[in-house]
């Protein structure tokens, strides 16, 4: 049973930045790409950014393209998710999810998910 841990959120100011990371215990993320998603007080769990099993394809929603940069390190087994120029709008539990090779923006397609970690943007 993968198993996924995120870290790295916190209270920040706007303009800051954070790098959130996701890390499997025990398995390998090889062959699983791996999304990130966010949940807003009061609004459904959007997804954020994927990056594919290879590492070769990305996707980003709209309201975070140009900020937020997704990667992963396969000798570190880590995906990183590095949050730039963050917004009040940004504030929510972001999480992690794996699936097998392949992106999705739909969170119904992962099949295992972190707990999530807390970002707060604030002034």
């Amino acid at each position: 049973q993968l198993q996924l841990a995120e870290s790295g959120g916190g209270l920040v100011q706007p303009g800051e930045s954070l790098r959130l990371s996701c890390i499997p215990s025990e398995v390998t993320l090889n062959y699983r790409a791996i999304g990130w998603f966010r949940q807003a007080p009061g609004k459904e769990r959007e997804a954020v950014a994927c990056i594919s099993s290879s590492g070769e394809i990305t996707y980003y929603a709209d309201s975070v393209k140009g900020r937020f940069t997704i990667s992963r390190d396969t000798i570190k087994n880590t995906v990183w998710l590095q949050l730039n120029s963050l917004e009040p709008e940004d504030t929510a539990v972001y999480y992690c999810a794996a699936q097998y090779l392949y992106c999705s923006a739909y969170r119904d397609s992962y099949d295992f998910w972190g707990q999530g970690t807390r970002v707060t943007v604030s002034s």
